[in-house]
């Protein structure tokens, strides 16, 4: 099973030219994936460089024929002409979709910076082995304290799922509305969070979660890069085309796994060739059956 993460800044290259068409060719070259998550998926935005207020989930959509889309919105306002602009993140997945959620992270106050609203998208879908939580994120790039915050959610987040999934709630069997649909503690995690590795908000990420009040432990997250490539350093995932941003090459795009997945990791990898973007590719593999890994 393949994932892949990208942040597409809205499909603008290196170049500073907006082409979907040529991102929807990177992600093919990359390689034949399962699911694929995007952060900086525009919708009719009003001026974004190089931009044209095009549709790009439905653009994108419509590229990936067979692939389900889903799209979250982190910032959704008026576009001053009788529609909506939209911002944020679109997962497409050929596995089979369950059900859906759409998290806005919290963007506690920071006046010293700018800020903008944040969401994680989340799919459970039908992998080889089972249910699987997919779910796909861009954190906060200039506030440290909203960076935190958006990561202790993402801890929560997973904390819920689990205790969820060990104790499921009671049916309401006279409203469907109430059903209970498979929600697994198992997921993988991916995007943009605009940390180092080593960075506060990276290790905070790695912290296992506190036991579940009746005492159970809960899956956590754990880097995936660290599983395969150990203590070799991160590979960069910006600055290597000569965008106007940044100035240097560093990592940070990650995928995060619950422990329990951990056996099941075989390949992390940085695809470098592509200049579609200022950031690069990020491709998972996982193995249908457990490894010997811990």
């Amino acid at each position: 099973m393949k994932l892949l993460s990208w942040n597409i800044q809205w499909g603008r290259g290196a170049d500073g030219r907006v082409d979907l068409a040529r991102s929807a060719a990177a992600i093919r070259a990359a390689g034949d994936f399962d699911v694929i998550c995007l952060q900086e998926v525009a919708c009719n935005f009003p001026g974004l460089a190089g931009g044209a207020r095009e549709d790009e989930a439905a653009a994108l959509g419509a590229a990936f024929a067979g692939y389900e889309a889903v799209y979250a919105a982190a910032v959704d306002l008026p576009d001053g002409e009788g529609g909506r602009a939209r911002f944020g993140n679109l997962l497409l997945s050929r596995l089979p979709v369950g059900q859906v959620f759409r998290h806005l992270l919290p963007s506690p106050a920071d006046p010293a910076y700018p800020a903008m609203q944040r969401v994680c998208v989340e799919a459970v879908v039908q992998a080889p082995w089972g249910a699987l939580r997919v779910m796909t994120t861009h954190l906060e790039y200039y506030s440290a304290v909203q960076r935190r915050a958006q990561v202790e959610a993402l801890r929560g987040l997973q904390a819920e799922a689990a205790d969820l999934a060990a104790r499921p709630p009671a049916l309401k069997e006279a409203n469907p509305s109430f059903a209970a649909p498979q929600r697994p503690a198992a997921a993988v995690l991916c995007g943009d969070f605009n940390c180092e590795p080593g960075s506060a908000e990276h290790l905070a990420m790695l912290q296992p979660l506190p036991a579940a009040p009746w005492g159970d432990a809960r899956a956590h997250w754990v880097d995936a890069w660290q599983l395969v490539h150990g203590a070799q350093p991160h590979a960069p995932t910006v600055g290597l085309h000569g965008a106007e941003w940044p100035d240097r090459a560093y990592c940070c795009d990650y995928f995060f796994v619950t422990t329990d997945l951990a056996a099941r990791v075989r390949e992390l990898e940085v695809m470098t060739d592509t200049a579609a973007s200022d950031h690069q590719p990020v491709v998972l593999t996982f193995e249908a059956q457990s490894s010997s890994r811990a």
